[in-house]
């Protein structure tokens, strides 16, 4: 048996997420811009160093070290009990060997969540849910945890780790301003009015002079979404490659007889409810037991 250190690699799905993401990566770099030249004048570094440190940061946070800390406490993870670590370890090793993985290269954690994915969160970090852990049998926790390998395995999870970092200054100032304008329309309807027109006129002039292109950055999410939908469906492959499909099809079927889809449009109807299934990141229980029997009969 062949026992590689880790097991990643880059498909379509990783791909198009990259692409996707540089219209926000690129925001930010503007902001770290602004906020460098402002250091350099309260500081010694010049801005680029400023810049600099900023764009290196990204291969520190896919460090071990920096891994565990992003997933305690961005992700909110916490590491398995010794009961939990005592169930999880033999099927995660068995599942690694079949993939020819190192099980010691990954870290395994625990997410409080009533679903059966858990996040992907870092290089280094495989995380299976609380109801994962408690409710499934041996075979299904151990296609959940195959699953998560898939993710590495398509360079979805360091993928994602990166972009998060990146897009993190646009993100922050877009809710900064946000918050300001609310702030400002509580205390003076209209002087927030007036801003919110500002800001109005501001998007539809980039419309005019960009030719439309701005409009990509309001379909971004559903596109990044879709995209997300895609790596989760393409990781149960990946499991059901390593054999353990019959058991992928039982946790989905089980899920579907119990009522869980799982869909983000659970309960909600109409134009809440398509909004809620393109935004979602993940497929419902539904989609991805059809797409699993579509690839189980494709197979020859």
């Amino acid at each position: 048996m062949h026992i590689t250190a880790r097991h990643r690699g880059v498909d379509m799905a990783t791909v198009v997420h990259l692409a996707l993401h540089i219209p926000q990566v690129f925001l930010s770099l503007l902001i770290v811009l602004a906020l460098s030249l402002v250091l350099a004048k309260l500081t010694s570094l010049p801005a680029p160093a400023w810049v600099g440190i900023w764009a290196t940061s990204g291969a520190l946070a896919l460090c071990r070290s920096s891994d565990d800390l992003l997933a305690r406490l961005v992700f909110g993870l916490h590491h398995p009990t010794s009961g939990e670590l005592a169930r999880l370890r033999p099927l995660w090793r068995e599942v690694t060997a079949r993939a020819g993985v190192d099980a010691a290269a990954y870290t395994l954690w625990i997410e409080e969540s009533p679903e059966i994915n858990s996040t992907v969160a870092g290089g280094h970090v495989v995380s299976v849910t609380r109801h994962a852990v408690e409710k499934l049998p041996d075979g299904q926790l151990a296609a959940v945890l195959a699953h998560e390998l898939g993710h590495h395995a398509g360079g979805h999870a360091w993928s994602a780790l990166v972009t998060y970092w990146y897009a993190l200054p646009g993100r922050l100032a877009w809710r900064l301003l946000l918050r300001g304008v609310l702030l400002v329309h509580r205390r003076s309807p209209i002087m927030g009015e007036a801003i919110a027109l500002t800001l109005g006129a501001v998007a539809f002039l980039a419309v005019v002079f960009t030719n439309g292109a701005v409009l990509l950055v309001v379909a971004g999410p559903f596109l990044i979404s879709a995209v997300g939908r895609s790596a989760e469906l393409r990781a149960d492959r990946y499991a059901s490659g390593l054999g353990l499909a019959p058991q992928l099809t039982a946790l989905f079927s089980s899920a579907l007889a119990d009522g869980q889809t799982g869909g983000n449009a659970d309960g909600k109807h109409g134009v809440t409810a398509l909004m809620a299934r393109l935004l979602a990141s993940q497929p419902n229980s539904r989609a991805r037991l059809h797409a699993l029997r579509r690839h189980i009969a494709r197979r020859p």
